[in-house]
């Protein structure tokens, strides 16, 4: 048997809803502690993932993104922020998550 070791509080993996591909991902973008996550906005982090890194997101991966500044887990959270994300976003489409 494994035994997994907890995540530094100060890693991004100590925020709610952020694994080890969501942390590979904010890593590329300049993300590497929780503490530079929470300054920023957690709907213009997606918006620059999509840009950046991975334009396959979808709301699900956006509610995980703002669930974890919130302390929210994702799949309470995804209806509300994908309307806020396109709000912000008039032009964006959903694909299939």
């Amino acid at each position: 048997m494994k035994i997994m070791a907890r995540p530094k509080t100060d890693s991004l993996r100590s925020l709610p809803n952020i694994g080890s591909v969501t942390e590979k991902k904010l890593n590329r973008i300049g993300i590497f502690s929780k503490e530079e996550f929470l300054r920023r906005d957690p709907y213009e982090v997606f918006a620059t993932l999509r840009r950046e890194v991975d334009p396959t997101l979808c709301r699900c991966a956006l509610a995980g993104l703002v669930g974890a500044q919130l302390g929210q887990p994702w799949h309470r959270i995804t209806k509300a922020t994908a309307r806020e994300y396109e709000e912000r976003h008039p032009e964006h489409v959903w694909g299939k998550c």
